[in-house]
């Protein structure tokens, strides 16, 4: 299956969400954003780092035609309890609307010592405006080890997308895509250290999810992603599936992003080598010369509009770009 990655047009103005002042939730840092409009608002959700090295799920708004105006409100989802998974981090937002209640999914990340495995469940909150969000549960609701492939995993990262499906017999579902993270603490090999891989599952209701599929994982002979693949952004394009991810490599050392497509969202084509580098990280650039990360996307109709996340998983802010359609 062809792919001709989509050109990006970086704004000019990036980072449009920088971090907050010195001693803000998020003053440290902002990543890991989540965008969707709703009413003519554009809500950008994301994860805010204080300097104390907590992270917190926060939100800034924008009107839809005017995205660089930002005002921020601040946290939406405080860390959860001492000893729980989400005790020291709430990162990785993602934001779905089922009936008249909103879903909040984040991970979260203890303080144990283990690396990507210290990330080992992805909660849930729910509200009913998408603004003021409750604890499902104090417990996580998707864990690491729930593929056949690496049934003893502990990491999870969600970073991906939710989007709607529909059953043979008609009935409505939903496939998650997300990250699984199976890297273990290795400081002289990232391929060891930073291996991860993307997963798809499906519910009914949006509570429950199961049939976790590994559906992307590292190619060993391309250095934009030997070492992992994540944050899966899917969508529907015409007649196929289309992804936008993110590869970490020996080639850069951290992330860039990569395009894949589908014809069932299952089976996914990367092309031959590196031809599906989509945005990698800019040399003339100070916020994002060493990475960019985390997609998400809103569609606008006759052009992509993709937020994402420069130097520092975060530490310089998010960025915007934009892309024509192809045709």
């Amino acid at each position: 299956m062809p792919i001709t990655p989509l050109d990006w047009t970086r704004n000019p103005d990036n980072p449009i969400l920088p971090p907050g002042e010195p001693g803000t939730y998020d003053s440290h840092r902002c990543m890991n954003p989540c965008a969707i409009v709703v009413d003519g608002e554009l809500r950008l959700y994301y994860s805010g780092g204080d300097e104390s090295g907590n992270q917190r799920i926060c939100l800034a708004t924008a009107p839809v035609d005017r995205p660089t105006e930002l005002t921020r409100h601040g946290v939406i989802l405080d860390l959860g309890s001492p000893g729980s998974f989400d005790s020291n981090w709430c990162v990785l937002p993602l934001v779905k609307r089922f009936g008249n209640r909103w879903h909040l999914y984040y991970t979260g990340r203890d303080d144990s010592p283990t690396g990507l495995q210290s990330f080992w469940g992805t909660g849930l909150a729910i509200s009913d405006d998408g603004i003021h969000f409750e604890r499902y549960s104090t417990f996580p609701i998707i864990t690491g080890d729930q593929t056949t492939e690496f049934p003893g995993n502990r990491g999870i990262a969600l970073g991906g997308t939710i989007i709607d499906d529909v059953q043979a017999d008609g009935s409505q579902s939903y496939r998650l895509y997300y990250t699984l993270a199976t890297g273990t603490p290795d400081p002289n090999d990232i391929r060891i250290d930073q291996e991860k891989h993307c997963v798809v599952c499906r519910s009914t209701d949006g509570l429950r999810w199961v049939d976790h599929r590994v559906v992307l994982s590292p190619r060993p002979e391309v250095t934009s992603e030997d070492a992992a693949v994540a944050a899966p952004w899917v969508w529907r394009e015409g007649d196929r599936y289309r992804m936008l991810y993110c590869g970490i490599g020996t080639r850069w050392g951290y992330y860039s992003m990569s395009e894949a497509v589908s014809e069932d969202g299952y089976a996914w084509d990367r092309g031959e080598g590196d031809e599906n580098l989509s945005l990698r990280p800019d040399p003339r650039s100070e916020w994002e010369d060493q990475m960019v990360e985390y997609p998400s996307i809103v569609d606008e109709g006759d052009q992509y509009r993709l937020f994402y996340c420069g130097n520092g998983y975060g530490t310089t802010g998010i960025g915007m770009a934009t892309a024509s359609k192809p045709g």
